[in-house]
């Protein structure tokens, strides 16, 4: 019999008995009483491994989900920083990207303004000599038209 059904028992023991006069009280057969109690002590340590059990069980399964939701957790944080590092290189290569850019970008202006600069230095030299050789062919053709006028 199962402990509920002996505090019925019980119960009814206490409703059966007689009352005393003038008051609420009644008289109970205490050996009767004493013998269901004596039932329950032995039936109430099954009862209460059972719920032991049961307390334990379900404070092994809290454990295992919260070593769930923190393992979860760790994993969600480890994702966040591997993602946080992967952008912070990708933003540092880009960084380096555009810095070299930038240099390669002012070395060809110094390249191009270096090279003009020869340039127009070469073709002022090239003009100088070729008003040199032109003014040396002009004198040569001068004398050579006064050498034919001086002939004729």
């Amino acid at each position: 019999m199962d402990i509920m059904a002996l505090i019925d028992r019980i119960e009814e023991i206490v409703d059966n008995g007689r009352t005393v006069p003038f008051s609420n009280g009644k008289i109970v057969d205490p050996d009767k009483v004493f013998e269901i109690i004596d039932e329950i002590r032995a039936q109430f340590p099954d009862e209460l491994k059972q719920a032991r059990w049961i307390v334990k069980e379900r404070q092994e399964m809290l454990e295992e989900a919260e070593k769930e939701a923190n393992r979860i957790l760790e994993e969600a944080r480890d994702r966040a920083q591997a993602l946080a590092s992967d952008q912070e290189v990708v933003r540092l290569a880009e960084q380096q990207a555009a810095d070299i850019l930038d240099r390669a970008r002012n070395q060809e202006r110094e390249i191009r303004l270096g090279a003009e600069d020869y340039a127009d230095e070469m073709l002022a030299n090239l003009e100088v000599n070729l008003g040199k050789l032109l003014t040396a062919v002009q004198r040569g053709r001068d004398r050579l038209q006064g050498k034919v006028s001086q002939r004729q």
